[in-house]
């Protein structure tokens, strides 16, 4: 399997371009250099960077200046820290993992998509030469496997506009259910020596998700802790009836970093296959969990990421439920950062 140079370890700057108010107040202020300074100490090599459409373009799809004036912030911020960027394309016009947000069509609007390709071709224009320090995500997250056919058709496109004017821009590019591992052999795109798969891993997602108030049927007050033993996860799947959770067996009976490793068999055997880089882009814990266990399950994701090669980038820096900078993890933070 081919390593991704370059972007062996980051971070997510979740909340700032995406998933916000779009307030000028937020935009403004919620990330600055300080943040990339602070990032770059952590040991990173990069951070990743979640956009939406809206703050690019208009409601006809017209391209505004808006959101390129932050993301030159953060090219030259990244550039004087000496951090690589992936440009992450979080939510496209039709598009977004959260079906609250009702963007809803793009899969099936020809128009919809022509402004997906739009907006690539914009991003390739201003951001296409700035060599192997910045990476394009072509979307995150497509949710349904219904999808993929399209899918990959709407991909291939997209790397196809990219190319005309990028030869060798490297480009992320991800499967169905959330990124899942189980979905990165449905990837059919055009490969080169610039594309990458991505997946991402909240695994087990009882754990990493405890608490959250967007998981169906998930009590607020609920808790568990990591390493906890197949037995206990198992219970509490059935108690709460999450049925979209596998049952956990094998014959340690708890979490480890074998655990992940296994995980991992699946999208290293497509990535060689491939041959193309594997990444994981998004991984964390909410930070409702005690800190202890948060601190193990770190410990043991980074040990599987380490042996498999796998390169990476935590979710989240701020906030966003995952903020690895927040009060809350005070006094666990200096712990997490030798697990990234």
């Amino acid at each position: 399997m081919r390593k991704f140079a370059g972007f062996e370890k980051g971070v997510n700057l979740g909340g700032w371009l995406s998933q916000c108010d779009y307030s000028d107040e937020r935009l403004d202020n919620f990330i600055t250099e300080n943040d990339f300074k602070t990032v770059k100490s952590w040991g990173v090599d990069h951070v990743r960077i979640p956009v939406d459409y809206n703050i690019f373009q208009d409601e006809n799809g017209k391209t505004t200046e808006r959101g390129f004036r932050y993301l030159d912030w953060a090219f030259e911020w990244a550039e004087k820290c000496k951090l690589g960027v992936i440009l992450d394309l979080h939510k496209t016009a039709g598009f977004f993992f959260d079906k609250a947000q009702k963007e809803a069509g793009f899969f099936e609007s020809e128009k919809l998509q022509e402004r997906f390709y739009d907006l690539w071709r914009e991003f390739t224009e201003r951001y296409g030469k700035t060599g192997d320090d910045v990476v394009f995500e072509l979307l995150n997250e497509v949710t349904d496997p219904s999808y993929i056919d399209a899918w990959n058709e709407i991909a291939s496109k997209a790397i196809g506009i990219i190319r005309s004017k990028s030869k060798d821009k490297r480009i992320v590019v991800g499967s169905y259910w959330n990124n899942s591992i189980d979905a990165l052999k449905d990837i059919d795109i055009p490969i080169d020596d610039g594309i990458v798969y991505t997946f991402h891993c909240y695994d087990p997602l009882l754990f990493t998700h405890q608490g959250a108030y967007w998981v169906d049927n998930m009590p607020s007050d609920f808790r568990i802790d990591y390493p906890g033993d197949f037995k206990e996860y198992n219970n509490a799947k059935d108690k709460f009836q999450f049925d979209f959770l596998p049952y956990y067996t094998g014959e340690k009976g708890s979490f480890s970093s074998e655990f992940f490793e296994g995980r991992f068999e699946v999208a290293v055997k497509v990535a060689e296959e491939k041959n193309v880089p594997l990444y994981c882009g998004e991984y964390g814990t909410i930070k409702l969990a005690d800190k202890t266990s948060l601190i193990n399950w770190y410990k043991d994701i980074n040990a599987a990421f380490r042996k498999a090669g796998i390169a990476r980038a935590a979710w989240s820096y701020k906030e966003v439920d995952y903020g690895l900078c927040d009060k809350e993890l005070v006094g666990a933070i200096d712990e997490i950062i030798k697990y990234l």
